[in-house]
């Protein structure tokens, strides 16, 4: 009988962006898109990946992280990676504490965002340049 290792799948959502993270046991290797955290985006995005990772302490060592993610921009999908990193640890220690120390720090790290941006309304007046309401200033006299 051959053992099967324990394998996570978990998916994160921010905006336009989706990651899909695999979690299995190993010794602390995350990769973005077949690259180490370290050569993805900027410091400040990467400190924002590490935050679940920093809240789950030591645990973290013991596992390997991949992550693949494509759709929105830089920052929608360093959101939507912290996401699925954090739901895939929580699934895969099935912890409580965990769980109830990533809702307290933020909450977002384990429930999707809905906020989406209005579309344009056509108004004739190239309101469509300024935003979705926006109008031309008007005097009343």
């Amino acid at each position: 009988m051959v053992k099967k290792d324990k394998i996570v799948l978990e998916t994160g959502k921010r905006r336009l962006a989706v990651a899909r993270a695999t979690i299995r046991a190993g010794n602390g290797k995350i990769y973005i898109n077949s690259k180490p955290l370290e050569l993805w985006g900027t410091d400040v995005l990467r400190m924002w990946i590490r935050e679940p990772l920093i809240l789950a302490g030591d645990a973290v060592k013991n596992v390997d992280i991949n992550v693949n993610v494509k759709g929105g921009g830089i920052v929608g999908q360093a959101e939507a990676i912290r996401q699925a990193i954090a739901k895939g640890l929580v699934s895969y220690f099935k912890d409580k504490k965990l769980k109830n120390k990533f809702i307290e720090y933020d909450r977002n790290l384990l429930v999707y965002d809905p906020r989406r941006n209005e579309p344009h309304h056509s108004s004739g007046k190239g309101a469509s340049k300024r935003g979705s309401r926006r109008h031309k200033q008007r005097s009343k006299r």
